[in-house]
């Protein structure tokens, strides 16, 4: 089976392809067991996430601030404590994230959103929950505040969502251990560089996503993404591996649920 590490079933495009329970359904047909659906805004998602993953088995959510919503003042106001006190409210909510840098869009200040991914890394370590990274031509800063932060500490659980940064950065993940999760980009045919990367990440350091509605993998391409898909994503990692489609579902699923130990409380085989 497939675990669709990082999606966004709330999101306003998401719906053009179907009701959570819909996309649920069909992620089912294609050996799709589990997804985590993902928070970006606490304010405004995490009960409405919440809501969604108590009402389906095997779907599981996230805290966090995603850096675009950096400056805005109402996520600014929580607490570390309180990040870390609504992750324990919920039995399934299972990460912290996704947080970071995007100095790509720069949607937020930069420094609204380095203290934001500050107070997100030690959300994640005193919750013992995997911290959800999302970096963005920010490669430099990502890794020099998760050493100054205490995140590079062999014990801190850090996922490095929807990996498509610089090798430098791929291979310090690999060193210190991080987990990388690989989405539909992987599948271009012109990214060829992202391809090289995947194949030299160790195969227990490897997660497969969609980050759907974005990023639909090939042959879907330019359509609404969604967990579904994340097979294909899966099968062409799998090649790049030279592993059978089982063999690749099969590790990536235990890499999840070691990372994301938290799931397995209520996991439903």
């Amino acid at each position: 089976m497939w675990i669709d590490s990082h999606c966004h079933l709330n999101h306003e495009r998401i719906k053009e392809a179907g009701t959570p329970a819909e996309l649920i359904a069909r992620a089912k047909e294609q050996g799709v067991d589990g997804m985590v659906s993902i928070c970006c805004r606490i304010g405004e998602e995490l009960e409405e996430l919440a809501g969604i993953a108590q009402a389906n088995d095997n779907v599981w959510h996230s805290i966090g601030t995603h850096p675009h919503d950096a400056g805005e003042a109402d996520e600014q106001d929580y607490t570390v404590q309180q990040i870390v006190e609504l992750a324990n409210k919920y039995d399934k909510c299972v990460g912290v994230g996704e947080a970071g840098l995007d100095y790509f869009y720069d949607n937020s200040p930069r420094d609204d959103q380095k203290k934001s991914f500050i107070k997100h890394i030690h959300a994640a370590k005193e919750s013992g929950l995997p911290l959800i990274i999302h970096t963005r031509d920010a490669e430099d800063d990502t890794i020099q505040i998760l050493r100054d932060e205490g995140a590079c500490d062999g014990k801190t659980k850090v996922l490095m969502h929807c990996f498509s940064s610089n090798e430098t950065l791929a291979k310090q993940s690999i060193d210190e251990g991080f987990t990388m999760s690989f989405s539909g980009m992987v599948t271009f045919k012109k990214n060829t560089a992202l391809q090289d990367t995947v194949r030299s990440v160790p195969l227990t350091q490897i997660l497969v996503e969609t980050d759907a509605p974005y990023l639909a993998p090939m042959p879907h391409r330019g359509k609404t993404n969604e967990p579904a898909f994340v097979a294909h994503t899966g099968q062409f990692i799998a090649d790049l591996h030279n592993l059978t489609r089982e063999e690749l579902a099969r590790q990536t699923t235990e890499n999840f649920f070691k990372l994301f130990d938290k799931a397995l409380r209520t996991y439903k085989a």
